[in-house]
């Protein structure tokens, strides 16, 4: 079973199954397939990360396809060039904010440790796409309408991926021939042909001419990370994420916090919700100071990478922190701990025939990241270097060389007992992603169906911010988001276009004794869930 966004990228991961492949042959043929049919959302020019369960041995592996920043990127350079119109970030679509581009490494690298099939077959179906052409689903189209006003019109050659300066309309054909073109190249060469070949030249003097300092040398020497996962248990179940730079470790925060109060069984009353949104409350506080790069050494004494991951997810911290909750009243101002005292995208899903597992995720942020395109190659560049922070001595402080703080989170769930697939999911979104992790599990843990649990309205924090407005979905009853109001949260209902914000979902999983798989795909997208028997 394959679930994603678009049905002719879940249609891609299925044909290769079809045609043999495993788990990580067909995600990575729905992550090209993606690129050619959801560009507004992810592509070549972004990042990835991926989480592989191995039905034979019950391994999870967790990969970080995220770049890092150009190495004469610094503080220092911002500071002499005057780009910085506020004290905490760099201006959202400006080429200083593109770090190197990561997802092509990680496609090949999960082909190479895990998948089975030539790049070339994996590609087909996605070149076959982007040459022929596709109907733009409608969603899509409402976002890629809204990419070409915000991004595409005023960025160095981001016209080249509208028609005639504007977003396809829904149902209009959309062909792609450059992208085909980088797919092919990248068939042939591997990933040395994108960071090194002419690719590679066409990111970096692009870059340069929109006023970048990425460079091929840069491109020349990124690398993939496998890392070791981070998991917590709760109710039986055992929820794997990747570790720092991504945000992932948000989500077991606040499991941990909920796990010592008894959640109402009604999912959206106002005491559930209450507790889930303050448990969210203090995990992004902590994680807002303690998510970065593990690779970078930081000015603090406090930050010590090789304890503060395992520490933070502690279920001895939880139970020091959980004290700073009250069930009747929000707190917004908590302030982050010390646990040595004492993380615009696509997701999708994989389980093949032999139960193995690819739980993957690929972004280029801000829908078309800054909407610059190197000339010719039919993707555009992401803006992830937003994310870091411009406060020196910060974990997450701007450096040369260095990964930002990372939004984008794959998650996967085994069973507590005997360690076999319960199953893979995530949600894409920004700051959405482990607050819908959470809202998704607990639903899962719940015995709720994925396409229920996808389906049920959600609250987000706006921004991950500790004490932000809470976004509340059409669909959660209004005495709910009366009584939230009356103990503090500051809310707000969302409907509409708006409800994008509460980002969009898969879920697949198996059944341990029949092996007969269940998914859903998230009705906030335009994908689907697609089996082969």
């Amino acid at each position: 079973m394959v679930a994603s966004s678009q049905p002719l990228a879940t249609a891609a991961g299925v044909e290769i199954l079809f045609g043999g492949g495993n788990a990580a042959d067909a995600a990575v043929a729905t992550a090209a397939a993606l690129n050619v049919t959801e560009p507004t959302s992810t592509g070549l020019g972004g990042d990835m990360f991926a989480m592989f369960y191995e039905a034979k041995t019950g391994q999870v592996t967790a990969l970080n396809g995220s770049g890092r920043s150009p190495a004469a990127l610094t503080l220092d350079l911002l500071r002499d060039t005057a780009v910085v119109l506020d004290e905490d970030s760099l201006p959202p679509y400006h080429p200083l904010t593109i770090t190197i581009p990561g997802a092509c490494a990680g496609w090949c690298d999960l082909i190479e440790r895990h998948g089975t099939m030539s790049l070339s077959d994996v590609f087909a179906p996605a070149i076959h796409l982007a040459e022929t052409g596709f109907p733009v689903a409608p969603i899509t189209s409402h976002f890629w309408q809204r990419g070409a006003e915000r991004q595409l019109r005023t960025s160095l050659n981001g016209i080249e991926m509208t028609i005639d300066g504007r977003g396809p309309n829904p149902g209009e054909l959309f062909c792609n021939p450059a992208l085909a073109r980088t797919l092919r190249t990248i068939a042939e060469g591997g990933k040395k042909a994108y960071y090194e070949g002419e690719i590679a030249q066409a990111i970096a003097t692009t870059i340069q001419a929109a006023g970048g300092c990425l460079t091929q040398a840069d491109l020349a020497a990124h690398v993939s990370t496998w890392d070791e996962p981070v998991s917590t248990t709760y109710g039986g179940l055992r929820l794997w994420e990747c570790p720092p730079n991504g945000q992932g470790i948000t989500a077991l925060l606040a499991l941990n916090l909920l796990e010592g109060f008894d959640l109402p069984s009604d999912p959206l009353s106002p005491d559930r919700l209450h507790l889930e949104i303050e448990a969210l409350r203090l995990a992004f506080i902590d994680t807002s100071w303690y998510v970065a790069d593990p690779r970078h050494h930081a000015t603090s004494e406090e930050y010590k990478t090789s304890d503060v991951y395992p520490a933070l997810v502690s279920k001895e911290y939880a139970a020091a922190r959980r004290k700073l909750i009250d069930p009747k009243k929000a707190t917004l101002d908590q302030k982050r701990g010390s646990p040595l005292a004492g993380s615009d995208t696509v997701y999708f899903c994989v389980v093949d025939q032999w139960g193995n597992a690819c739980s993957f995720i690929n972004s280029n942020y801000m829908g078309f990241g800054t909407g610059i395109v190197p000339h010719g190659w039919g993707f555009t560049l992401q803006n992830r270097g937003h994310n870091f922070n411009l406060e020196p001595g910060h974990p997450n402080a701007l450096a040369p060389g260095k990964r930002p703080y990372h939004t984008i989170i794959p998650a996967l769930i085994t069973r507590q007992a005997d360690g076999s697939l319960f199953g893979p999911l995530g949600v894409m979104g920004g700051f959405m992603q482990p607050q819908g992790h959470l809202q998704v599990f607990l639903a899962l843990a719940q015995g709720l169906d994925p396409q229920s649990a996808l389906d049920m309205p959600r609250f987000c924090i706006k921004d991950g911010v500790s004490g932000g407005e809470v976004e509340l979905e059409q669909g959660i009853p209004p005495q709910t988001i009366a009584e939230l109001a009356r103990r503090g949260h500051p809310v707000r209902e969302v409907t509409g276009w708006d409800r994008a914000e509460f980002g969009r979902g898969q879920v697949i999983l198996r059944d341990p004794r029949t092996g007969v798989l269940t998914g859903g795909s998230d009705s906030r997208a335009d994908g689907c869930a697609m089996t082969l028997t």
